[in-house]
C-alpha cells in the first residue's frame, strides 16, 4: 500500500538512550494494523509487526500508538506526544537519569509513559497534589479504586470526593517511580495529570519551552 494511502497520525518522538548514544525513533503514519511509518535516525522505514528493521523492532500497533523494543528496551510512542529524551546509557532505569520534555501547544507539556506497565498519556500538572485521572482511565488500566480509601479534592467545580489509591509503578521514558500516590476523580479526563507525587521526586528546572527532570 502507497505512504500516500495511509492513515497519517501525529509524529511521537522518542529518544532512547544506548551505549553508543542516543537513537531517535519517531512515529510518522499507519498503513493499517500491521505496518507503521517509522523515522529512525532522520530515516524514513515502512516497518510490519513484527520485523526489526536499523535495531528497532515494532512489537505491535495500533491507531493511536506503536510499541518498539529497541536492543531489548521496551518503549511506547504515543500519537501526538511530545519530545521525550532520556540522557544516559543502557541500565539508566535503574534510578539515575534525567527526563527533558519539550512544551507542545498551547505550552503545555504532554508525554508517553506508563501506569503500572500500560501505556498512557500524560499531562504536566505542576499545581496538582498527586497523579490524578477518571475512572474510565482507571479502569482501562486495571486499578482497583472502588474500595479504595475517599478523600476530597479541589477543582474549579468546587470540592469533589476522589478515590486515593497507590500505583505500583510510573514511568516516563527510561525513569520508573514505585508507589506513587493517585486519585482517581469520578469525571471523565482528557489526560493522566502527572502531580507532585510523582514531581516530587525529581529536581525540577524549566528554560522557556524545556522542562527538565532530574531524580534526587
Amino acid at each position: 500500500m502507497p505512504v500516500t494511502a495511509s492513515r497519517l497520525i501525529a509524529a511521537g518522538l522518542l529518544a532512547l538512550a544506548t551505549s553508543a548514544g542516543a537513537q531517535t525513533v519517531t512515529l510518522n503514519g499507519s498503513m493499517g494494523t500491521r505496518q507503521a511509518l517509522l523515522v529512525i535516525d532522520g530515516m524514513p522505514r515502512v516497518v510490519t509487526v513484527g520485523a526489526t528493521v536499523q535495531g528497532v523492532r515494532l512489537m505491535s500497533l495500533s491507531a493511536t500508538q506503536a510499541e518498539i523494543d529497541v536492543r531489548g528496551q521496551h518503549r511506547v510512542l504515543l500519537a501526538g506526544a511530545s519530545q521525550v529524551r532520556v540522557n544516559g546509557v543502557e541500565g539508566v532505569g535503574s534510578g539515575t537519569g534525567e527526563i527533558v520534555l519539550t512544551a507542545g501547544a498551547g505550552g503545555h507539556f504532554t508525554t508517553d509513559g506508563q501506569i503500572n506497565g500500560k501505556a498512557v498519556t500524560f499531562l504536566v500538572d505542576t499545581g496538582a497534589t498527586a497523579i490524578a485521572m477518571g475512572q474510565a482511565d482507571a479502569d482501562r488500566l486495571g486499578i482497583n479504586y472502588k474500595n479504595a480509601p475517599r478523600g476530597f479534592a479541589g477543582t474549579a467545580n468546587g470540592r469533589i470526593p476522589v478515590s486515593v489509591v497507590t500505583l505500583s509503578s510510573v514511568r516516563v521514558g527510561e525513569i520508573e517511580v514505585a508507589n506513587v500516590e493517585a486519585v482517581i476523580m469520578p469525571s471523565a479526563m482528557q489526560h493522566v495529570l502527572l502531580g507532585n507525587s510523582f514531581l516530587a521526586r525529581f529536581q525540577m528546572k524549566r528554560d522557556n519551552d524545556t522542562m527538565r527532570l532530574t531524580r534526587r
